[in-house]
């Protein structure tokens, strides 16, 4: 594969590059809503922390196969966790009791005072309400979805966002040796569950601006990390600020990965044992169905009033 390279600032970096294995930048990062498009001139553009996408990203778009980001420059994210609270599990009754320890953890954070919230549906919404609520923030969706395994629908290899950008986890798809259409089937069929989310937790609203505002983006947990990863990605993308990553519990592998695209990270219950789930954190556990998150949702009139405005 041939193409472009840009750093944020538009400058060229690299004129011809053969495939993302010809940087030792991953994972690898592709938009496939750009894929049915007529050319063989993909673009791609090293992230940097605190800067805006290069106007590859919006012009031409017609001419481009794809948009690829080989990868992210940026210094690492400040951690703020609990010494207490690490490699312990149970620690929390539920999200909403996790969501209000995290609120006043987020406290420690200054430059939130007029943040957006994102929480990652369905288990984040538990959490994000609870956030939101303790700091007088409004909150909105980030409509990210696992790519799951084929013959697993536990394990995933990547994450696609509500904007269509999907991540992968490459040396993961290496070891499955899934296929090119194994990958594109899975993309389409989470694509059309967050294209049915969206409808029915935003109503098809336009996604708010965050360029140059604070975002805070909140979670139930991290196990790999490539959802929450793809979510942030996203946001710089569309000219986020300053970005903070608000989770009860993580695995420290998931946190050092996503470091390189927030902030700062604060997360309650690091965990470093090898055998990692989220629900271990928690002593009330249970996955949430569509019309629990909607219901959710139409409590919050922070959740709703911010969605009404669209602004």
């Amino acid at each position: 594969m041939r193409g472009v390279l840009f750093d944020l600032e538009g400058t060229l970096v690299e004129s011809a590059y053969q495939s993302s294995t010809s940087f030792p930048l991953s994972p690898f990062f592709y938009n496939p809503l750009f894929s049915a498009r007529a050319s063989s001139k993909p673009y791609g553009v090293v992230l940097r922390r605190g800067k805006k996408p290069p106007q590859p990203l919006s012009i031409n778009t017609t001419e481009t196969t794809s948009i690829i980001v080989i990868g992210l420059m940026s210094q690492m994210a400040e951690v703020i966790d609990s010494p207490g609270l690490r490699n312990r599990v149970t620690v929390f009754r539920d999200r909403f009791h996790a969501g209000e320890l995290l609120a006043e953890k987020l406290r420690e954070v200054k430059g939130l005072e007029e943040a957006i919230i994102f929480a990652i549906p369905a288990g984040g919404v538990q959490v994000g309400k609870s956030v939101s609520e303790k700091l007088s923030l409004p909150f909105d969706l980030a409509v990210t979805r696992k790519l799951h395994v084929p013959w697993n629908r536990e394990a995933g290899f990547g994450a696609i966002s509500w904007d269509g950008f999907v991540l992968l986890n490459e040396p993961l798809v290496k070891a499955l040796g899934l296929t090119g259409e194994q990958i594109e089937r899975c993309v389409a069929e989470e694509k059309e569950v967050i294209e049915r989310r969206l409808r029915l937790f935003r109503d098809e609203k336009p996604f708010p601006s965050v360029e140059d505002k604070a975002v805070l983006v909140v979670d139930d947990g991290l196990a790999s990390g490539f959802s929450m990863l793809t979510t942030l990605r996203t946001l710089r993308l569309r000219g986020a600020g300053k970005i903070v990553v608000g989770v009860p519990t993580a695995h420290e592998g998931a946190i050092e990965l996503i470091r390189p695209s927030a902030d700062v990270i604060v997360c309650l219950n690091v965990r470093s044992s090898h055998f990692y789930a989220v629900a271990d954190a928690y002593k009330s556990w249970y996955d949430l169905d569509d019309d629990e998150v909607l219901s959710l949702l139409k409590e919050s009139p922070l959740y709703l009033k911010w969605v009404a405005d669209g602004d």
